[in-house]
């Protein structure tokens, strides 16, 4: 096995031997926190709860903390249909696609430890045929990652035998790049059991009773299991003349005769905890430290949902999670209703089990596994997010943010206002809240979480903007369900862009709670203004509480946006630095743009108009994907500014908006050309890049690395101009200018620069539009 088997891609490198020691160390001191009597008066009612709904007929719930199991109980029916059977805590359970974590995953790293595979080999090494149809650069990463480009599934509407379902496999096509961003795959770990099967001479089902829960003493965990345990057995729906029972629910793994890398497991909750004990120990039954280590490792840019081996990671069970990194933890789910949470932070592991498709198919377990996720992870001390930081410094940069300076006096946001204030503006009111991931108080609970407990409020709906309520998604996103809360979520970046009548209707107000990062051509700015406009019209309160501008508010930079082409990247003319806070823009666009809405904003308080995002004692939480830090926030208004025209701007790099390539362009050439502007407060170097997403995915770009000397000395706009001017002037058949209309937003500018205006002389011209609007903005300020 080489030295770095088990370094992510990215150059993730060894972030878990510090983290071991630090989860060791902070598990020591937590241990003995959690107690059944405490646990039960949490969980009980949420499980209970469920079970009345009919979301699940009834479920197995076990808590452990470090050698303990600390809770384990049983609720409501094993079965309903054609007899009511209770369930019992050693129901055994089709655990879906905890199989892909429990069996497959483990096998394929036990024979990367074995020598017998290796992770960055192509799968075609092992499997000759799987290279056609474009396959041959899709890697054993690849899949555990969920990175190998290939479809959710294979078609079986036809009865097929389980080689036929391989040979649907090998006449796949890729739908995305190898290595790109994730996209969810029981192919993948098809593939991956085959792999098994081909390299240690024993189908996954004898692998996984051999080596992984023989060992481990998981007697009731396996594939097909025995009649012996068909009593025991959780049913999911309804099979001809029977529940189907100890028959793998899943159509394809029942393809390929009910044993799958994907699913076709079954087990118990004792058994899963038995692993979560092994993974935690580093038991070597398992796997040995580093190959454990990996599963925690991130494979994916932080742009992307983060994905490692097999599982996906999460961020610690803590009273604070909502703020942390979604990284340190890791946890996966199973279709029918399953899931396994294991934290090395406080030594927890939570299996949650439930059949939630028996009888008919239907059923929801997203509310039981979300709700006591967080019910558990809210009992337990906050978590200090300097703690999940890794030895290896890329690592360390993306935590950093989430890490807030040491400052006198924190400022308070919006909602800690409204909170020391016992939420007395919503009082009485039925109210819906636009909002997403950034948006939490000082505790780091969610807004959503804070006003569904508030006394005297009643919140009844959610909104998103683009990203999504996560904020971590890109394109058009759906309407959906809050798993935690339940409560709808109604997309403002899919079908609809503006809140219908339907969507409004019985609200007395909207609470509008996002990060914004103070550039005019971010969309949340346009979405409050839309949501003010469809508010006015239905005699809807709008009540903005308020955050910082990241990127100090007393900056006024770039060109006016021109009237002609406002829209939803630019929906009102503003400077693309306009030194607001978003409920300062509410406040000027209502007076501006004559809206007859109620509109208030709870100010911050301590809040100045000079401090930097970081100054104010404020984690930061990436209020989009690619906006993952204070200096890519800094840089997108410039960087950001060109990227219609055929450059990557890093997206799907660890460092979007520091750099921009193409594979067109010579960035020494380019470097050379920017340094001779002698910009204020920023320098660049040539450099190479392959970006995961965005334009030239996957392709080698050269370009320039942006390098930021003295953040308060830069006017990022012109950045952007001195960027674009460059790139027309030296690649004009490939830079193609007229694409940057649209954040630049000013005709007149783009007509300079491809009339060869220096950048300064552009720069220069912004003066007095500037002026002008410094002098409409005063009377909506809020802050010195």
């Amino acid at each position: 096995m080489r030295a770095n088997e088990f370094a992510p891609t990215g150059g993730l490198l060894g972030l878990l031997w510090l983290l071991v020691a630090v989860c060791l160390s902070f598990s020591a001191a937590a241990a003995g926190r959690l107690d059944e009597a405490h646990l039960d008066a949490l969980i009980a009612p949420i499980v209970e709860a469920e079970i009345a709904s009919r979301h699940i007929p009834g479920a197995v719930v076990l808590v452990g903390e470090g050698d303990a199991v600390v809770y384990r109980h049983a609720f409501g029916q094993r079965a309903l249909v054609p007899a009511p059977e209770p369930m019992t805590v050693d129901t055994v359970f089709d655990l879906a696609s905890l199989t892909k974590v429990i069996a497959t995953t483990p096998a394929v790293l036990q024979l990367v430890e074995r020598g017998l595979l290796t992770l960055d080999a192509p799968v075609a090494r092992y499997w000759p045929q799987f290279a056609a149809q474009g396959k041959e650069a899709i890697t054993v990463r690849h899949l555990l990652a969920h990175t190998s480009g290939l479809p959710a599934g294979v078609d079986i509407r036809q009865a097929m035998r389980p080689e036929d379902v391989l040979a649907r496999i090998v006449a796949l096509k890729p739908i995305a790049r190898a290595g790109g961003d994730p996209l969810y795959s029981d192919v993948n770990f098809i593939v991956l059991g085959e792999l098994v099967r081909r390299v240690s001479g024993l189908p996954l089902d004898e692998y996984g009773r051999r080596r992984l829960f023989n060992p481990l003493g998981m007697h009731d965990t396996g594939f097909l299991p025995p009649a012996t345990q068909l009593p025991r057995i959780a049913p999911t729906t309804w099979n001809g003349g029977g529940p189907r029972r100890g028959v793998v629910h899943d159509p394809l793994a029942a393809r390929l005769g009910g044993v799958a890398g994907s699913a076709g497991l079954f087990g118990t909750a004792d058994d899963l905890a038995s692993f979560a004990r092994a993974v935690l120990d580093s038991d070597p039954r398992l796997l040995t430290p580093a190959s454990l280590q990996s599963l925690f490792i991130p494979q994916t840019y932080p742009a992307a949902s983060p994905r490692s081996l097999g599982w996906r990671p999460q961020a610690p069970l803590a009273a604070n999670r909502a703020a942390l990194p979604p990284f340190g933890a890791i946890s996966h789910l199973g279709y029918t209703g399953t899931g396994l949470w294991i934290d090395p932070f406080s030594g927890i592991y939570v299996v949650i089990l439930s059949n939630r498709v028996h009888p008919n198919g239907g059923g929801d377990a997203a509310p039981l596994r979300a709700r006591i996720i967080d019910a558990i992870a809210s009992s337990l001390p906050a978590l200090p997010a300097e703690r999940i930081a890794g030895a290896d410094p890329e690592q360390a940069a993306q935590v950093a943010p989430y890490i807030p300076k040491t400052v006198a006096q924190p400022v308070r946001t919006g909602i800690d206002v409204l909170e020391g204030e016992s939420f007395a503006a919503l009082r009485g009111l039925r109210v819906g809240l636009l909002t997403n991931r950034s948006g939490v108080d000082a505790a780091g609970r969610r807004d959503i979480d804070v006003l569904a407990r508030a006394p005297g409020v009643t919140l009844v709906a959610l909104f998103s903007p683009e990203h999504g309520l996560t904020a971590d998604r890109e394109g058009r996103i759906g309407d959906d369900i809050d798993s935690l809360s339940g409560l709808p979520v109604r997309s403002l970046y899919g079908a609809a862009r503006r809140p219908t009548a339907a969507m409004l209707d019985g609200l007395d107000a909207v609470v509008v709670d996002l990060q914004d990062a103070g550039v005019r051509f971010y969309t949340y700015a346009s979405t409050l203004a839309y949501l003010m406009e469809a508010a006015a019209a239905q005699g809807v309160r709008v009540i903005v509480l308020d955050r910082p501008n990241p990127l100090r508010a007393d900056r006024v930079q770039g060109p006016l946006l021109d009237a002609e082409r406002r829209g939803f990247t630019g929906y009102w003319p503003l400077p693309i630095r306009h030194g607001l806070t978003l409920g300062e823009f509410a406040r000027l666009f209502r007076a501006e743009a004559n809206v007859d809405v109620q509109l208030q904003v709870i100010p911050m308080q301590g809040y100045r108009r000079t401090l930097w995002y970081d100054d104010t004692g404020l984690p930061w939480l990436p209020p989009s994907p690619n906006l993952t830090s204070l200096t890519a926030t800094l840089l997108y208004p410039g960087v950001g500014l060109i990227e219609g025209a055929e450059v990557s701007v890093g997206r799907g790099t660890p460092t979007p908006f520091e750099v921009v390539g193409a594979p067109w362009i010579d960035g020494a050439q380019l470097a050379a050309e920017l340094e001779a502007l002698h910009l204020d407060g920023v320098h660049f170097s040539a450099t190479r890049f392959q970006p995961v997403a965005g334009p030239y995915a996957g392709e080698t770009c050269n370009g320039v690395r942006v390098i930021v000397d003295d953040r308060d000395a830069i006017d990022t706009p012109a950045l952007g101009i001195a960027l674009a001017a460059s790139l027309h002037r030296l690649h004009p058949r490939h830079f193609t200018l007229n694409r940057i209309l649209g954040n630049l937003g000013s005709q007149a500018s783009l007509d300079a620069i491809r009339a060869g205006t220096p950048p300064s002389a552009i720069v220069a011209a912004w003066h007095d539009a500037q002026a002008a609007y410094l002098a409409r903005r005063a009377a909506f300020l809020l802050y010195p």
